[in-house]
């Protein structure tokens, strides 16, 4: 049997949509990506969203419009995608990296303000796997010092913590639609926030820093547009927004049936010698976007080609970022500088994980991960 890593969850009615926007004559940033703004913002409860072309851009034009800039620090974790970071540097600040809770990988709330400096500016969470960080009590901490709150949220649309969602607390939270995601149009982010002036420097800086877009130029009575801003290119267009308008009618569905799977293979695999698994705290409502298990560090490589000569498609989520060569070549960061993040990123391995898991493939997967690790890769 062959268990792919992961499958996407686009239906007859995406691909519809996508076919009638297709079929007009207006295919980039337009009357389809409002309406997804539309419907997205009032599914997380928030006042705007902005539909973008990756979760990276969503990072990126949130620090911009929050002011963040060279010789500015911003504090976020290590146990990341790499995008993260490079958000930060990508507005010429700094990321500063504070070590993760060790059952769990979160972002620990309770190191971050021996990290604030006078450079500080913003705190950059992530929410890892789709389990929230106490957002409550790092927001508490931002508004002592003055600082800004940006949440990666790329893995946590449906997310929720002690009764506070995804973004509530937040001057922004960015959002991944890649393919992988709980909502995919393949590549896609959007940022959401209760602050019209920040979405409107948004809309702003993905589209060059015009002060019109193409809709608004080609649709009406053309008029000129100036630029009175350094923006970039990162525009949703109509077609991404096609694929996604409706899947957000099937969000909680899809949680829930991933919710099942979680379930499965944490029922199995809790106590197997040579395994442990990330815990998950209490009030969370989890987004399940991955799961993963840890396994000894001297055999986790073993362990993932073994897997995949099983045929279960396995990924690693995440190697710590302070460990790449961009990292140690340009802020000294080394080995032993976040112990546990290290730790977490040599013993991670992810299984797959989606709604259209059949039970017959989540059985296979429980099966084989046993196997190997009983036989130590």
């Amino acid at each position: 049997m062959k268990v792919e890593f992961f499958r996407h969850q686009l239906s007859q009615i995406n691909l519809d949509r996508l076919a009638k926007v297709a079929g007009t004559i207006f295919l980039t940033t337009g009357q389809e990506a409002a309406l997804f703004e539309e419907r997205f913002a009032s599914h997380l409860n928030q006042k705007q969203a902005v539909g973008l072309t990756s979760a990276t851009a969503a990072l990126h034009l949130s620090l911009l419009a929050l002011g963040v800039g060279p010789g500015d620090e911003v504090i976020t974790t290590p146990l990341t995608f790499v995008a993260t970071a490079l958000s930060v540097m990508h507005v010429g600040a700094k990321p500063v990296f504070v070590e993760v809770e060790p059952d769990t990988g979160n972002l620990d709330a309770a190191r971050i303000e021996a990290a604030i400096t006078d450079k500080t500016r913003a705190v950059l969470p992530v929410h890892l796997y789709g389990q929230m960080v106490d957002v409550r009590l790092i927001s508490q901490i931002c508004r002592a010092h003055g600082l800004a709150l940006i949440e990666d949220a790329a893995q946590c649309l449906e997310g929720e913590r002690d009764q506070i969602r995804v973004g509530q607390l937040a001057e922004a939270a960015c959002f991944s639609f890649y393919a992988t995601k709980s909502i995919t149009c393949g590549e896609g982010g959007a940022v959401t926030t209760d602050d019209p002036a920040l979405a409107e420097a948004v809309r702003k800086l993905r589209l060059h820093g015009l002060t019109s877009h193409a809709a608004e130029r080609y649709t009406k009575l053309y008029r000129h547009y100036d630029v009175d801003v350094e923006g970039w290119k990162y525009n949703m267009s109509n077609l991404q927004a096609a694929l996604l308008i409706d899947q957000l009618e099937r969000v909680e569905e899809w949680r829930l049936a991933r919710e099942r799977v979680v379930s499965k293979y944490r029922q199995a695999l809790t106590g197997l010698p040579g395994l442990d698994l990330p815990a998950l705290r209490p009030g969370v409502k989890q987004g399940h976007n991955l799961f993963t298990i840890w396994v000894h560090p001297d055999k986790r490589d073993r362990l993932v080609w073994r897997l995949q000569e099983e045929g279960v498609g396995v990924a690693v989520n995440y190697q710590p970022c302070h460990l790449f060569t961009l990292f140690r070549q340009r802020y000294g960061l080394k080995e032993g500088d976040f112990p546990e993040a290290e730790l977490i990123g040599r013993r991670t391995i992810s299984l797959p994980l989606y709604p259209s898991l059949k039970d017959e493939e989540i059985e296979y997967v429980i099966d084989a991960v046993k196997k190997v690790v009983r036989e130590g890769g």
